[in-house]
């Protein structure tokens, strides 16, 4: 089955051909990250009407890029939820209009399965079952995946997410949008001169929280003399150190309860250098493994969307097919089913 794959749930556009034989065949994107950066965050009308004008252009690079044609699809899948009402509406409509006018099956495909299951278009794939860490702007969350639609979840943020505390972080420290590639960067070129908490890093349960942390950076930014660049570069160390402690902290404890030996980490923290480092040290020393999507994977894109949207339409029976949509901007994974 070759399927179409359409991502628009937020700030960037995205557009794949997954193949359930060959793989993924083509993919493209266009990020709104320079349009947006005007405003220090993302403006929910701005970010619908660019994906009006890139979405079908799109569509038609990368059927060009595969060497195919609008009549070569057989499926079509879409981000359904969660996200921007006006961007996820932009995308289903898009989807759903061409699935009708090609007369092939279409589904609405849940965005944080979409990055659950990014780690599956790789070389090696890692295996059912696994601990999966989605952390990202807007969750950090450990789950159980037993297969796909078979999801438990094992911890959830209680405030802000990982990505969102970097994004808040970059704005106290005087840094552009998107915040967290850029606290990243200087971090790298930091050094221990700070203290900074660990919320909840002992905690019994698997949550996570992150809002305290954002709290006192704010507090040890307004406590320094002189915010020159050496002084933002080691409170971005420091924070970053607070935030891959925790994570690899609870990633550990997620193992151990449930005496699982394969952790997934994905969404756009995934992407993160020091976090990578810090997991693949503790898969070294503790005997288990760890897989991440490729870095242009990490992010909102359209392949994820393709490849959730192949396995479930391959598995389904697909009889006579209804072009109606709704959207679901908010949308709890553990309500997702494996597919009949």
């Amino acid at each position: 089955m070759l399927v179409l794959g359409i991502e628009s749930s937020c700030d960037e556009t995205g557009v794949a051909l997954y193949d359930t034989r060959r793989g993924l065949l083509a993919h493209a994107l266009h990020s709104q990250i320079d349009m947006h950066a005007a405003y220090g965050g993302v403006v929910p009308e701005l970010a619908s009407r660019d994906h009006i004008r890139r979405a079908l252009p799109l569509t038609q690079q990368v059927l060009t890029q595969a060497d195919k044609t609008l009549q070569d699809i057989e499926g079509i899948a879409y981000t359904q939820g969660p996200g921007l009402a006006g961007a996820l509406l932009v995308g289903t409509s898009i989807a759903q209009s061409l699935a009708m006018a090609l007369n092939v099956p279409s589904i609405g495909v849940h965005h944080l399965e979409g990055h659950l299951l990014a780690p599956m278009l790789e070389e090696n794939p890692p295996a059912f079952p696994f601990v999966a860490l989605l952390v990202s702007g807007g969750h950090s969350q450990l789950m159980r995946v037993d297969g796909i639609g078979q999801y438990e979840l094992l911890g959830d943020t209680l405030d802000d997410a990982a990505g969102e505390a970097f994004d808040k972080t970059a704005k106290l420290l005087g840094l552009g949008y998107p915040g967290g590639p850029a606290v990243s960067k200087l971090a790298d070129q930091g050094k221990p001169q700070f203290q900074l908490p660990r919320p909840m890093l002992n905690s019994k349960d698997l949550n996570f929280s992150f809002s305290g942390l954002k709290t006192a950076v704010l507090t040890l930014v307004n406590n320094q003399p002189e915010l020159d660049d050496e002084t933002v570069k080691d409170i971005a160390w420091e924070f970053q150190e607070s935030v891959t402690e925790i994570l690899v902290n609870k990633c550990l404890k997620a193992l151990k309860q449930t005496k699982l030996k394969r952790l997934v980490v994905s969404g756009g923290v995934g992407a993160n250098k020091r976090l990578r480092t810090r997991l693949n040290e503790a898969a070294t020393k503790r005997g288990f493994s760890v897989s991440y999507p490729r870095l242009e994977f990490c992010t909102d894109n359209g392949a994820m969307i393709a490849f959730a949207g192949a396995m479930r339409l391959h598995a389904m029976q697909t009889g006579k097919q209804d072009y109606s949509f709704s959207i679901r901007p908010r949308w709890d994974l553990a309500e997702l089913k494996a597919p009949a």
